[in-house]
């Protein structure tokens, strides 16, 4: 069977050089006559993976010397939790909300202190990012955050938030890596893996040295102190050893095809494609506000439940894969990280177009 276009929003598609390349090595990683998937974490071989993915990523998003990259477990989620416990000295922070994860976020913070809803776009279906130019952010909040792509709804931050000098957490998992950063914007910065980077199972969390203290809330688990984890470099534990080695491999794909400036460019040509194609379609049409959009998840509809149905699955039937939207909204998406070549979304248009002249 050849392969598929996976439109999934995560896990997600990955480049076919880093599959076929850890095939290879599945069962004989590099003559050590074992696969990484077998081998001890505190062995010399595996050091020099995680060490290698580690200078790969800093190296990749020009991350400073004072910030520390640690790969953990428990995916973004587990972050929600952990970034009030590490970071609430004052049991009081900001919450920008534009969506599912980000409401999440602010949920979780306030089982630990005061979360405080700075904005929110929940009353357009969080079809935009609102205005966060001049946020009611007072002087006892320990940090800002936000969810700067939004995976469900399709928006993204094309202009950070103006945190009146507070801290600025992000959660970047669904715009990881899609083009560059400048990390001294952000106080802590991190994502889920299973998007644009990895396989599922770690969050990346990318963390100002001075914010990693034993100052943590009362309670917190020692497996949740950043300074635990900063302390080992990431090996306090067993880490997703295997996670690691596939980002790693990405992170190297990803210089090897021009680093970060070169994936914004091809990703603002791929979503080109499909906006354009929708702005002119009269079935489909896009769901976000155009200056909002995001390079990475696009959601669009027809107007019709039933019509959507029959989109989902004719194109499932012509290998475009994962293309309905997520159970809160509805509709279609089609996520087109970095590993979705040009060719998957001009099929994908070309699919529409056809679809469009049968259906109207």
């Amino acid at each position: 069977m050849s392969r598929v276009y996976n439109f999934s929003a995560g896990p997600a598609v990955l480049p076919e050089e880093v599959l076929k390349e850890a095939a290879e090595e599945m069962m004989d990683y590099r003559g050590c006559g074992m696969s990484v998937m077998e081998m001890s974490h505190r062995s010399k071989v595996y050091d020099q993976i995680i060490k290698e993915a580690e200078a790969d990523i800093r190296d990749l998003m020009g991350i400073p010397d004072n910030y520390k990259v640690l790969f953990l477990q428990g995916g973004a989620s587990q972050q929600f939790a952990a970034v009030p416990m590490n970071l609430m000295k004052n049991k009081k922070a900001g919450y920008i909300i534009t969506g599912q994860w980000a409401k999440k976020a602010y949920q979780e913070a306030k089982i630990y202190g005061e979360a405080v809803e700075l904005a929110s776009s929940a009353d357009k279906t969080f079809s935009y990012i609102p205005d966060v130019t001049d946020l009611p952010i007072t002087d006892d909040m320990d940090y800002v955050y936000i969810c700067e792509n939004n995976t469900i709804y399709g928006t993204k931050y094309k202009k950070l938030p103006n945190t009146k000098g507070k801290d600025l957490v992000a959660d970047v998992s669904s715009c990881f890596l899609s083009e560059p950063v400048n990390v001294n914007d952000y106080a802590v910065i991190y994502g889920g893996v299973q998007k644009n980077v990895g396989p599922a199972g770690m969050v990346i969390s990318i963390i100002r040295e001075d914010l990693i203290t034993d100052e943590c809330l009362p309670g917190t688990p020692t497996m949740l102190k950043w300074k635990t984890q900063a302390d080992n470099d990431s090996l306090y534990n067993t880490p997703p050893c295997y996670t690691i080695y596939i980002c790693g491999k990405v992170f190297k794909w990803l210089k090897a095809m021009g680093g970060l400036t070169e994936m914004k460019k091809r990703n603002e040509e791929k979503a080109a494609i499909l906006y354009d194609f929708l702005d002119q379609s009269k079935l489909f049409k896009g769901t976000v506000v155009k200056e909002d959009r995001s390079l990475m998840n696009v959601p669009f509809i027809t107007g019709n439940e039933e019509l959507d149905a029959k989109f989902v699955a004719e194109s499932k039937a012509a290998g475009l894969e994962n293309l309905k939207g997520h159970r809160t909204v509805g509709g279609m998406r089609a996520s087109i990280y970095n590993a979705m070549p040009k060719a998957g979304v001009e099929k994908l248009v070309d699919f529409m177009s056809e679809f469009e002249k049968k259906n109207s």
